[in-house]
């Protein structure tokens, strides 16, 4: 179980990386459901914010290699990831839902990082083989 965690962790930051890169090189174009008419401010903004989730993806790949020595980094950035899911809740409360994929994406959010959290801690509880 820890060499699975350890390759779920290592392949989710890799994920995360190859959609920044998406976003960082097609801008607009790869944001599935955006209306039409995105403005310069808003391409600026995806694909800034899309280099801090390549940041984020990079961190996460890193703390696969050593989950039990990285695992404050590990924690922090399982929050963060959480945040995001509870960003988008106030985002559904203040404009709306957002096309169901997004919702998807938003439940995955809240849901795996308290997952992968009791996962690490499971597989840290057991002697190392």
């Amino acid at each position: 179980m820890r060499r699975l965690l350890k390759w779920f962790v290592l392949v989710f930051g890799i994920v995360c990386c190859l959609i920044a890169m998406v976003h960082i090189i097609f801008g607009h174009a790869s944001v599935p459901g955006a209306a039409p008419g995105f403005s310069p401010t808003d391409d600026s903004e995806d694909r800034f914010f899309a280099t801090l989730f390549l940041g984020f993806g990079a961190a996460m790949a890193w703390c696969s290699f050593d989950l039990e020595g990285r695992e404050t980094m590990f924690a922090a950035l399982l929050l963060v990831f959480f945040l995001g899911g509870i960003a988008r809740i106030i985002s559904a409360v203040d404009v709306g839902l957002p096309i169901p994929m997004f919702q998807i994406l938003g439940a995955l959010e809240l849901a795996l990082p308290p997952l992968l959290w009791r996962w690490h801690k499971a597989v840290r509880s057991q002697p190392s083989r």
